[in-house]
């Protein structure tokens, strides 16, 4: 069965620091699975999804980020394996546009951050991650998004992204930064909202993912994008060209351990 036909395609770059999961959450979203064990990332890996954006879809989306909210304020943000998907969008004669989101995630480690700032530039999303379960990840991701608005347009959609939020189980709470923490940098720093995920148990993924889709989404129904200029990070598609997915392809591969 073929993919559906792409309305537009938008580049997104997830980054932070090594370990937090970028990796494992593109994964999921991509393939809808976790691998417990992932090598380190050098470079940069690539991976893509078609999504829905605008109505009839938004309107269904709007209604998970509102429940996820209430979730996350009233609990804690503890983890919850049967949040990961949304729910079925309502019925209507509206034709759905849909949005190939073209993903690129990027190494953590110092060593490597001459590199991946390189794909900063032309990425009209980014998914700024940290490891709720590790403060001092947090604490980076003020430097990562003053790097990602140095080189980026300064329209790119930014969302913070509190991921393995299945370590935040009440019998065994390693939770080192609260929803309110993250939440109020958010606001302080003009980014467009915080989610909590876990690519292990699938929660809030694709709900982070299309949060951004859709403010692109209304960015582009808004005029702020040139379709024809590639530095602004979207573009339509081209005579006679439909989406299909594309599986996650590492560029490169280094040895270990572990996610970044």
């Amino acid at each position: 069965m073929s993919s559906p036909p792409w309305d537009y395609i938008a580049k997104l770059v997830c980054i932070g620091d090594s370990g937090c999961g970028k990796s494992s959450l593109t994964i999921r979203l991509c393939e809808g699975r976790f691998s417990p064990q992932h090598d380190v990332t050098i470079g940069v890996e690539f991976g893509s999804r078609i999504v829905p954006v605008g109505p009839p879809h938004s309107k269904a989306l709007q209604q998970a980020a509102l429940s996820s909210k209430n979730k996350a304020n009233s609990s804690g943000g503890s983890s919850d394996a049967n949040g990961g998907g949304l729910p079925d969008p309502p019925k209507s004669s509206d034709q759905q546009k849909h949005m190939k989101l073209s993903l690129w995630d990027t190494a953590g480690q110092e060593t490597y951050k001459s590199v991946t700032r390189s794909y900063f530039r032309g990425a009209s999303g980014a998914l700024l991650v940290f490891d709720i379960s590790r403060k001092a990840t947090f604490a980076h991701v003020t430097d990562w998004l003053a790097d990602l608005r140095q080189i980026a347009e300064p329209d790119i959609v930014v969302i913070l992204v509190g991921n393995k939020a299945d370590l935040a189980g009440e019998e065994d709470n390693k939770r080192e930064v609260t929803v309110a923490e993250a939440q109020d940098w958010a606001r302080q720093n003009g980014v467009l909202q915080y989610v909590e995920t876990s690519a292990k148990s699938g929660e809030g993924v694709e709900l982070a993912f299309m949060q951004v889709a859709e403010r692109i989404f209304d960015n582009i129904n808004a005029g702020k994008y040139d379709l024809n200029d590639r530095r602004s990070g979207v573009k339509g598609p081209g005579p006679g060209q439909t989406g299909r997915q594309v599986r996650l392809n590492d560029s490169s591969k280094g040895s270990g351990g572990g996610c970044c």
